[in-house]
């Protein structure tokens, strides 16, 4: 139903707001029918960027191509896009039917060939039957699907959803995204998506691009950027919130971390951590290693470290999420997340093992490390 695929590329791009820059040189690029997230904190410039794409927001520097065509002066209604918004935008004395077709009928397109599209819609969408309802008679997913299919009726080049999913329920929303993903890729639509849930970008997206103060701090596949972060700040949004300082004796392929006060020695190559590189490492006297709590494991005090980084420490906290236990563990002055099968006493000895593997490596800057504070 969409028209052909359509690539996207943002060029160096620059935003103001008076005299704050809120958009830093922001450069990305989406191919024909994919799929790609901004993901970030509050603040962090995803949505100016999503609405800089749609033209809501004037770039000061920089361009925004849509299929090779320079389009960054164009005004919204010229761009060919569709925008789902956090609140969808809904018109509550409207039917789903007019809400679905407003688009259309704001084009001049003529009844019939709305109603067709709205019934098209409406069946791609599983909101038959309910065309004739006012928007106040549906539940929130219903809400959404009509907020959406309101943006696909006009057969967009490129589809903008800004954190549509935030508003629902946790069950309803893992539902929701996978048909969003289903859907957008059975019609083979160029989609920007706007999401601060780490879990929602690597389920829906191809590509991700994490924003920081304006700026990229990285973009890639979603294993990319879980497997091989290129930053502190990269590691602990993509989930490794745990992170040591610890002494390090660089060599010319190797880091070699001595015995600590409360830690294990062991001898880091590129091929003990599957490949990644450690160039990054060269000269540190100083390390920060970050990690998972799904990552880790407890392990008796006194069990041999077995060529793991093995923590040692006293457990401080206990909680039940379901399925597991998430345990609080002192090590030294820090304290860290972990999560285990087996059920472990507070005040406990023990030590957490730590495959090379599983590590984020990055030399020790102004930034110190410090561990988890409390159980999430």
């Amino acid at each position: 139903m969409a028209g052909e695929a359509t690539s996207l590329e943002v060029r160096e791009a620059e935003v103001f707001y008076g005299p704050l820059k809120v958009l830093d040189r922001v450069s990305l690029s989406a191919k024909g029918g994919e799929f790609i997230a901004l993901l970030g904190s509050s603040g962090c410039g995803k949505t100016t960027l999503l609405r800089a794409i749609c033209g809501f927001v004037p770039v000061e520097r920089g361009t925004i191509a849509v299929g090779g065509r320079d389009i960054t002066k164009l005004p919204p209604d010229k761009r060919n896009m569709a925008m789902v918004f956090q609140s969808y935008a809904l018109w509550p004395h409207m039917t789903v039917a007019q809400n679905i077709g407003y688009g259309l009928k704001l084009r001049g397109v003529g009844r019939a060939a709305i109603a067709e599209r709205v019934e098209q819609m409406l069946a791609m969408l599983r909101l038959k039957g309910l065309g004739h309802r006012r928007i106040t008679e549906l539940s929130g997913g219903q809400r959404q699907r009509v907020a959406l299919g309101r943006a696909l009726a006009i057969s967009p080049q490129i589809l903008l959803l800004d954190e549509p999913l935030s508003n629902l329920d946790a069950k309803v929303r893992e539902e929701v995204r996978h048909e969003i993903k289903t859907l957008q890729r059975d019609l083979g639509i160029t989609t920007v998506h706007v999401t601060h849930d780490r879990e929602e970008a690597m389920v829906m997206a191809d590509q991700i691009a994490i924003l920081d103060a304006g700026r990229i701090a990285q973009i890639g596949s979603p294993e990319e950027l879980y497997n091989r972060p290129n930053s502190p700040f990269v590691a602990s949004f993509m989930g490794a919130g745990n992170a040591i300082r610890l002494a390090a004796n660089p060599g010319e392929r190797a880091v070699t971390i001595p015995e600590g006060p409360h830690n294990s020695a062991v001898t880091i190559d590129a091929a003990a951590v599957h490949g990644k590189e450690l160039e990054h490492l060269a000269g540190a006297r100083e390390i920060v290693a970050y990690f998972r709590s799904e990552d880790a494991r407890l392990q008796a005090i006194e069990t041999q470290a077995d060529g793991n980084l093995v923590l040692r420490g006293e457990i401080v906290q206990a909680s039940y999420p379901g399925g597991y236990y998430r345990y609080a563990v002192k090590v030294g002055g820090d304290q860290f997340l972990v999560d285990d099968e087996r059920r472990h006493s507070v005040g406990a000895p023990i030590g957490i093992a730590l495959a090379l593997s599983a590590l984020h490596l990055y030399p020790a800057t102004a930034s110190a490390a410090g561990g988890s504070a409390a159980l999430h």
